[in-house]
């Protein structure tokens, strides 16, 4: 529990992935103690080694600490800013303040906290007062077992746990005003960190966006207002405005999960709040596995699918990266990605199972694109979705799953407003053949401008042959396993 007494010493607030001032438990505690505050943001952050922001997020987190910073002058504070490690960073904040105190979050990845507490016990030895505020998880991942007292591996089970235990605390208020030091200490110009992209592609991201604290509770309101109700339909059909659109902001803590949990709890006459508080869940499910499966960013979790034939094939990586495809679900998906920093969690999944089990390629080399391109990108998460949809993690789809992109086309996307939007040069189909081009005939083709393998790319492979592929290579998997060669 935080200390507090009074003190005259000045105490440090670490920010890293909870950019925001609402419901801050480390910097309430902070302004509490009565003794100056300075906030502070230490680039690179603390986090395992390669898997530091991607491109996408880099630009998202300059926007963030650009609205943190403007949040903190409106209560006559400032944000300092520096780039390094951590432990010397923080060290040398000390000596230039007289700090000997320092508050912050715990990350809820094992690796990023272990390394954190390698940095508190080094403070700790140098007689400063290190206090550690529980990570961004409604849910204490150590709390949650089977019968056994194994983790648990699957999400219903993990589920019916958490909803019989004690709800998630209240959200606290952001503190009005706390003390600042009579003489700031430098700060790093935002800039030096070169988080913006060069040269500047991020226009679709502008026009998609609002990254930071105020447009994320302004996010949160306008969902509870004009999203909620119908979210446990919408949520599936990505040509519609159905999903909260929240996940970067809780991705990088601009909004906290129990200010969200706590919104959404309180009305539970809407018909979509379970749908919501459900996936909620599945956020603190993937926070959980990478609690206790620290290895899983880079490993499966099932240990006979390091053994599973994939096959190394950079053009059709290429392809599909580029939404090139040749299955318009598929592609649309990408070109979103590609557009706007974010894709729809449906086609998130679709195009997932094309590149593992059409293609064959290793679910990390998908894994490390999302973490490129994605606004929202959050290494828990990307973990088990992953894995998910590859078939090596827990509560993973079955291996036999293999999704039908154009299936899956023709059924969430029907009418052809999500295809038409990002795939253009097919928008002159007709519904019953926008999602199987390749199918459509040839009068079809040419009323509609396509020529296939020019306007449009042929499939990178057909279907049937994919699925039938994928399903040997998982039958040798498991044959391999039952002989005791896994």
């Amino acid at each position: 529990m935080p200390d507090k007494t009074p003190s005259s010493g000045t105490t440090l607030v670490w920010f890293r992935r909870d950019l925001r001032l609402d419901d801050q438990p480390a910097l309430r505690a902070a302004a509490e103690t009565g003794a100056p505050v300075i906030p502070v943001f230490i680039w690179p952050l603390a986090e395992r080694a390669g898997w530091t922001a991607g491109a996408a997020g880099q630009w998202w987190l300059h926007h963030s600490l650009l609205s943190l910073q403007a949040g903190l002058r409106q209560r006559g504070s400032r944000l300092v800013l520096r780039q390094g490690e951590p432990l010397p960073a923080l060290l040398a904040l000390g000596r230039k303040t007289g700090a000997r105190r320092v508050h912050w979050t715990r990350s809820p990845d094992p690796l990023a906290a272990q390394a954190e507490a390698e940095t508190a016990a080094a403070l700790r030895a140098r007689g400063w007062r290190v206090e550690i505020f529980p990570p961004h998880v409604l849910f204490p991942a150590e709390t949650i077992r089977t019968a056994f007292g194994n983790p648990v591996r699957v999400f219903s089970a993990y589920w019916k746990q958490c909803l019989a235990q004690p709800f998630p605390s209240s959200p606290l208020p952001a503190p009005g005003k706390w003390r600042s030091p009579s003489r700031w200490p430098a700060s790093d110009r935002l800039e030096k960190f070169e988080l913006l992209p060069r040269p500047d592609w991020a226009g679709g991201l502008r026009q998609a966006w609002e990254p930071g604290e105020a447009a994320a509770l302004r996010a949160l309101r306008r969902f509870l207002r004009a999203g909620l109700e119908g979210y446990g339909q919408a949520r599936d059909w990505p040509g519609v405005d159905g999903t909260s659109r929240l996940s970067p902001h809780l991705a990088w803590g601009e909004l906290s999960v129990r200010r969200a949990w706590e919104a959404v709890h309180s009305r539970p006459k809407s018909r979509g709040a379970a749908a919501f508080l459900r996936q909620l869940g599945w956020r603190e499910f993937a926070h959980y596995l990478l609690w206790h499966f620290p290895q899983t960013p880079e490993q499966p979790l099932r240990e006979s699918f390091v053994s599973f034939p994939w096959v190394s094939q950079p053009g059709h990586l290429r392809a599909w990266q580029q939404g090139l495809t040749g299955y318009p679900f598929v592609d649309a998906g990408q070109r979103e990605l590609r557009a706007t920093g974010w894709m729809h969690n449906r086609a998130r999944m679709v195009a997932a199972s094309f590149l593992t089990k059409h293609l064959l390629i290793p679910w990390q080399a998908g894994a490390r694109w999302f973490w490129e391109e994605l606004v929202d990108a959050d290494l828990a998460n990307n973990t088990l979705g992953w894995q998910w949809v590859a078939g090596c993690g827990a509560d993973a789809a079955p291996y036999f799953r293999v999704f039908n992109p154009s299936r899956q086309g023709e059924r969430f996307d029907p009418l052809g407003a999500y295809v038409r939007r990002w795939v253009p040069e097919l928008k002159r189909l007709p519904d019953r053949w926008l999602h199987r081009p390749w199918e459509a005939p040839a009068r079809v083709l040419s009323d509609a401008k396509v020529r296939l393998g020019r306007e449009y790319p042929l499939p990178l492979i057909p279907h049937a042959a994919g699925r039938a592929r994928a399903l040997a290579a998982y039958q040798r998997l498991r044959s391999r396993k039952r002989g005791g060669h896994a």
